[in-house]
């Protein structure tokens, strides 16, 4: 049996990332999906809770028909010392043989631990890139969510992410001082 890696914060799912999962799993028997960042929440660049990240994931790859029996879902937050990188990631996680990245620098992190490293599918990267998702969201482009699954436009609505984007970008957000 071979077990893939892919890794991804997810803020949020997109189309990109289950077209990716699909084909990851046309390669390797299971997939393991690692929510990186976890720790990370309600700031520009991580706007969604890991809950959040692992709900959306969830309902956007049954949205579209992934295997769910075939994937494992693992937050792990990050760490500091990138030399210890891979060790502290293997400690959450099953064993892997190959892992899929479109990321230069994690893939180097990889190749350096031994690790068998693919260049992950790209799907119209300057369309399907999280990052320009939020911006749209920010600026009230509703194009945005056929971008997404429409699981995970609902579920951004549920939990008003939109809004909390808004309130973040205005600077007036600031943590509660207890």
């Amino acid at each position: 049996m071979i077990r893939g890696l892919f890794i991804g914060r997810f803020q949020p799912p997109h189309w990109g990332h289950v077209w990716a999962i699909k084909a990851i799993l046309s390669e390797v028997d299971e997939l393991i999906v690692v929510i990186g960042s976890a720790q990370f929440n309600y700031i520009e660049k991580d706007p969604f809770t890991v809950g959040e990240r692992i709900w959306m994931l969830r309902e956007g790859l049954k949205e579209g028909e992934v295997d769910l029996g075939r994937v494992i879902i693992v937050p792990i937050p990050n760490i500091e010392n990138n030399a210890a990188w891979l060790s502290y990631i293997k400690s959450y996680l099953p064993p892997f043989q190959v892992a899929y990245t479109g990321n230069p620098f994690v893939a180097m992190l990889l190749r350096e631990g031994g690790v068998e490293v693919r260049q992950q599918p790209m799907y119209d990267r300057d369309r399907y890139v999280s990052t320009r998702i939020r911006e749209m969201m920010i600026k009230g482009d509703q194009s945005w969510r056929g971008l997404v699954p429409a699981s995970v436009a609902r579920i951004i609505d549920e939990v008003k992410g939109v809004e909390r984007l808004r309130v973040i970008m205005s600077g007036e957000a600031e943590p509660h001082k207890w």
